[in-house]
C-alpha cells in the first residue's frame, strides 16, 4: 500500500471516527413524527363552562406552549388539532363537520368534557349526544367540567399518538353517525 493509500485510508477513518460525536442516525419518518408531535396548531372550538377551561390551559400556569401546541388558530385551514369544549347543540353539528373538513391533514381531534364527548347531562333533542356522531376523535378528555390537567394530558395523548405512528383504525371506515 502506498503512502499516498495509506494516508487516505487513515483521512477516512478520521472523518469517520470525528463524525461519531456530532452525527447522528434516524429514520426520516421519527424526523417528521417528533416535528408534527412538537407543532400542533390548535383550532378551539369551545361553548359553555369547558370553553372557559380550555381558555385556562392557554394560560401562564398551565401553558398549553410547553407541548409546542401555542399558535392558536382560528382559522381552521392553518390548523391540525380541533378542540372541541363544550356543549354541541343540532345547529353546531353542520358548522363542526365544515370546520373539520378544512383542517389540514393530518388533523386530529380533541373532544373536551362530558359534554361534547357524550351530550353530558343534556338529553333534549337540540344537543348533539357527542361530537363524534359528526366527526371522528381521537381523544375524550371526561370531566364536567375536565380539569385543564387532564386536558394536557389528553394534548400528551394525541403527541403519543403521532410520536408513535399509531394507525387510526377509525380514519378509513368511519361514518357519522345520524344526529337528527
Amino acid at each position: 500500500m502506498t503512502d499516498g493509500a495509506q494516508n487516505q485510508s487513515n483521512d477516512q477513518r478520521n472523518l469517520i471516527e470525528s463524525s461519531k460525536s456530532y452525527a447522528f442516525t434516524t429514520k426520516i419518518d421519527k424526523i417528521v413524527a417528533w416535528g408534527r408531535k412538537n407543532s400542533l396548531w390548535p383550532m378551539p372550538y369551545g361553548t359553555a363552562c369547558c370553553g372557559i377551561e380550555m381558555m385556562s390551559i392557554m394560560g401562564p400556569r398551565y401553558d398549553l406552549a410547553r407541548f409546542g401546541a401555542e399558535v392558536v388558530r382560528f382559522s381552521p385551514r392553518q390548523a391540525d388539532l380541533l378542540l372541541v369544549a363544550g356543549t354541541i347543540t343540532e345547529k353546531m353539528a353542520p358548522v363542526i363537520v365544515r370546520i373539520y373538513e378544512q383542517m389540514l391533514e393530518p388533523k386530529y381531534v380533541v373532544a373536551m368534557g362530558a359534554c361534547a364527548s357524550s351530550g353530558g347531562f343534556y338529553r333534549a333533542y337540540h344537543v348533539l349526544q357527542g361530537v363524534d356522531k359528526v366527526v371522528p376523535v381521537d381523544c375524550y378528555v371526561p370531566g364536567c367540567p375536565p380539569t385543564p390537567e387532564a386536558v394536557l394530558d389528553g394534548v400528551m395523548s394525541i403527541q403519543e399518538m403521532i410520536a408513535n405512528n399509531v394507525p387510526r383504525p377509525w380514519k378509513e371506515s368511519w361514518v357519522p353517525g345520524e344526529y337528527r
